[in-house]
């Protein structure tokens, strides 16, 4: 598989391959492509070209990651799973083996890391285009209103280049970014971010943080700016690009900073961000978690300089209810980093994050067992590494079980958990955008061990999943439904207390035998696996609404997944779900011939 150097050239291979599709009719930035691109995406449709955009400069492509394989493609390799197998021959270490002999160890894996280290050019094909002063304006640019409750249009692939006030280690992150005007925007740090570790710095210092912004160039540069990179010395998303490549990005110098930016990009957005200046207002977004996060206060990008080619195509992706192509970036992650993960914990078979849980709200790990209290010690070790602090919910299962689909390791785990004994709560920092948590990014946390049992953890006791056909009437469930060891009940919450009072009438039924789960959400939430548990877990704080309750034939647990009143203890603002406009809908609909798809 080879390697792309720049969006023209990944978009003209998916064109051959038959994954690319031109819309050649005018089309509004404003929810009208999110809404053919969301379409797309759900069915495993190509990536999309929009020629002309009303109103812009610019065309648009989108769905750049739109499938599994796609993204693969994108990475250079034929199935994600290569990722790991590359890493692993990088990581393989040979016990036993120092001095000389070490040395000579490593000369064959040196082809591997071939491209690891940048190529500075002088001449570069983002700057044939500069734009400096009252020639910059970003609404030029086909910036995307993704969902009709956003607070204006997000640039949602940025490549975000700064560099360490203090040690001068460079960072490329992808965080959305909402223009604020023609020369402006807000830059969405979280708390967690190193972006927002650099403008801290750079308070300190008494300095502005110069800030590069680049979109487009090769495609796995932008997956390389999503990943949990962990801090390397002298280590950017930069080599980690080279490394996947093959082959040395080729950087350049910005025209008004003293930044790296890809030479083969299709803009760059040169400025800074002055840490005295007060903080402006951001959101709502809809974002990956399916719900909008609300209003807050974000520091403002100043844009003083927009390179771009002279053909220039700018890249987007939306995010939202699942499936979207962030799950595929997501997974290649999951490929890159478990190498890694198997060298501090090598007990460690295999580990998945359901696109239900939206990365980090629900993480299979599969071990290979060997003492009691091992899948705990998994789960802690996990929980202390990088952005893995932010998981919500674990589910250990044995060696042999497939970690995906992540509802088979579920029910598969259901079979050797029992509620009680073999779930754990805990506490942790939780993502910025974890709506449901007692505070912000701060929440409950739940393992639960789904390991077969040795006799010093109580050992297996007899238990058959069942799922019943005829379940009990009550008069606010809006729907149920039952899986093998698992039942889903969606209700119109209308006062505190009532998901509680419930289950615990539901529980009373003889349809709870054979259960060890129960599942509580919104009136709203479809009865799929996939829906009900995207809706459960984005809706749960586990310290507050996981309890363990008795069930005819023994303990169930229950997850509480409504939405939660204030006299429940909850003082945060709780979210809408993304939705798209009808008349959006119908617009779209009306238009599909016409858009040739």
């Amino acid at each position: 598989m080879g390697v792309f150097r720049n969006l023209e050239a990944y978009l003209q291979a998916l064109e051959r391959r038959g994954e690319l599709k031109r819309i050649r009719v005018p089309v509004s930035s404003e929810l009208e492509i999110t809404e053919i691109a969301d379409r797309m995406v759900k069915t495993g449709g190509p990536a999309l070209l929009f020629e002309t955009v009303v109103g812009k400069d610019f065309p648009v492509a989108i769905g750049l990651f739109g499938t599994r394989e796609r993204t693969a493609f994108a990475l250079g390799v034929r199935d994600l799973d290569e990722l790991s197998e590359k890493v692993a021959r990088l990581l393989e270490l040979k016990p036993g083996r120092g001095g000389i002999s070490a040395l000579m160890g490593l000369l064959p894996k040196l082809p591997l890391l071939r491209g690891f280290f940048p190529r500075w050019v002088g001449r570069a094909p983002v700057q044939e285009v500069i734009l400096k002063g009252e020639a910059v304006d970003l609404f030029r640019l086909p910036i995307l209103k993704c969902w009709p409750l956003d607070g204006g249009p997000f640039l949602t692939l940025p490549l975000v280049i700064t560099k360490d006030p203090e040690t001068g280690e460079l960072n490329v992150g992808m965080y959305r970014m909402q223009v604020l005007d023609k020369r402006s925007t807000a830059m969405h740090w979280q708390l967690h971010k190193v972006g927002r570790q650099h403008l801290e710095k750079a308070r300190k210092l008494g300095k502005k943080l110069e800030v590069a912004v680049a979109l487009g160039g090769d495609p796995i540069l932008t997956y390389a700016a999503t990943a949990p990179l962990p801090p390397l010395p002298g280590v950017s998303e930069f080599h980690l690009a080279g490394f996947l490549r093959g082959a040395p990005l080729e950087l350049t110098r910005g025209v008004t900073v003293d930044l790296p930016v890809p030479a083969e990009a299709e803009f760059v957005l040169e400025g800074y961000i002055d840490p005295e200046e007060p903080l402006v207002e951001e959101g709502p977004f809809g974002d990956h978690t399916g719900f909008y996060t609300p209003v807050d206060l974000y520091p403002r990008f100043h844009v003083t300089a927009i390179t771009h080619r002279k053909r220039a195509i700018y890249p987007a992706t939306i995010v939202g209810v699942p499936p979207m192509e962030d799950a595929y970036l997501i997974e290649a992650s999951e490929r890159l980093f478990l190498p890694p993960l198997r060298l501090i914990l090598p007990e460690v078979v295999d580990y998945h994050m359901p696109p239900e849980g939206v990365a980090h709200n629900w993480v299979n790990v599969a071990l290979r067992k060997a003492y009691p209290g091992q899948a705990y010690k998994v789960a802690y070790g996990m929980l202390g590494l990088g952005q893995m602090m932010f998981a919500k919910v674990i589910v250990a299962v044995d060696g042999d079980v497939p970690v995906k689909p992540g509802f088979q390791a579920l029910l598969e785990a259901l079979k050797h958990a029992l509620p009680g004994r073999d779930t754990l709560l805990l506490r942790g920092p939780m993502d910025v955008l974890d709506h449901s948590s007692r505070g912000f990014a701060f929440g409950g946390k739940l393992i639960l061990d789904g390991t077969r049992k040795l006799p010093e953890e109580g050992g297996e006791g007899p238990f058959t999943p069942r799922a019943h056909q005829e379940l009990p009437h009550e008069p606010e469930v809006v729907a149920q439904r039952q899986w093998p060891g698992i039942w889903g009940v969606a209700l119109r919450k209308e006062r505190p207390g009532q998901a509680w009072a419930l289950a615990e009438r539901l529980l009373k039924a003889p349809q709870s035998t054979g259960i060890r789960l129960l599942l509580l959400a919104d009136h709203d939430v479809l009865l799929t696996p996939e829906e009900v548990l995207w809706a459960v877990l984005n809706n749960i704080d586990p310290e507050r609404d996981a309890r363990v309750m008795p069930g005819v034939e023994g303990p169930v647990l229950v997850l509480d997944g409504t939405r939660k009143f204030s006299e429940e203890g909850f003082d945060r603002v709780w979210p809408e779900r993304i939705r798209m406009d009808p008349r959006i809908k119908a617009l779209v609909d009306s238009r599909w011939e016409e858009y040739g798809l």
